[in-house]
């Protein structure tokens, strides 16, 4: 009778706690190498699912000599969460296209970014195969960071459109503040807290996901860069406005030779080139009367 009775109450204890919400299960990027296990060979074959998202992740890495590769950790994100950051970040990515509809070209749908979230362990070994990829950079640009990660890959490399990206990310996704110590205490006190009415199920709450999104760092032309490193490289000038300062250059000194040689033409030639033969021989007596020995 007691032993039923024990087996009930722990029943209805176990009915009367409160459930809460576990996160995922999540592991950090691993750029060490593998250890060869037993009965296992180096390189390491994956098969089924697992081969097509080595193969995936091969050709998003890639893509990162075309356009830059961020690396992104998020947390408590929910499905509809997720569609609303990738339109932030499409948003973004139009708002720095230059339109050619008012010089009558008609427009073609340029490529657009693409947000993937990684399985971490494949990523991982797809990005230690990747040929001229500094894994000790790409240690400590990830550190010891765990969780859910995801890729943002861009079709080219574009300052001011990476700019316009990272601020919609930042916008889109504020930093969430630091926990006080009195917010702290009481989730404790909350969850260690006896049911309300013993022994009747609790009611199921949703959790309140509060996302968070932060940048770890970028993969660019095969070089890896830390977060700040990302932010400075976004404010660069564009490679249309860098050659346009190169062409200015290299052509003002035949500009500047072209209007001199306009300004003297005709007579003034004559004169211009009068002018620079005393000048030249004003500077030779100089010189002549320098080096004389003195009297």
């Amino acid at each position: 009778m007691f032993a039923a009775c024990a087996g009930r109450c722990s029943s209805w204890l176990a009915a009367s706690r409160p459930h809460h919400a576990t996160s995922s299960r999540g592991y950090a990027i691993s750029v060490k190498p593998a250890k060869l296990l037993p009965g296992k060979k180096l390189p390491r074959a994956f098969k089924d699912k697992k081969a097509f998202q080595y193969s995936w992740y091969t050709k998003i890495l890639e893509g990162s000599n075309a356009g830059p590769l961020l690396f992104l950790h998020h947390t408590e994100f929910s499905a509809t969460r997720l569609v609303k950051l990738r339109r932030d970040i499409l948003a973004a990515s139009n708002r720095t296209t230059p339109s050619l509809a008012s010089a009558g070209i008609p427009a073609t749908p340029a490529p657009q970014p693409t947000l993937t979230v990684i399985r971490t362990s494949i990523f991982g070994a797809a990005l230690r195969d990747f040929p001229g990829v500094n894994l000790e950079e790409a240690g400590k640009m990830i550190g010891k960071t765990s969780g859910n990660f995801a890729v943002l890959s861009l079709p080219s490399f574009d300052p001011p459109q990476l700019n316009a990206i990272l601020r919609a990310l930042e916008r889109g996704v504020p930093p969430r503040p630091p926990k006080t110590p009195e917010e702290i205490k009481k989730e404790e006190e909350e969850k260690n807290a006896d049911p309300a009415t013993p022994g009747r199920r609790m009611k199921r709450v949703r959790p309140v996901l509060r996302p968070e999104l932060k940048l770890v760092g970028a993969l660019i032309e095969g070089r890896v860069f830390m977060p700040q490193g990302v932010k400075d490289v976004s404010t660069l000038p564009t490679l249309d406005t860098l050659r346009a300062q190169i062409v200015g250059l290299l052509s003002a000194p035949g500009m500047q030779l072209a209007g001199v040689l306009s300004q003297a033409s005709g007579g003034m030639l004559a004169r211009t080139l009068e002018g620079l033969k005393k000048g030249l021989e004003e500077d030779a007596s100089q010189s002549n009367t320098d080096s004389a020995p003195p009297p």
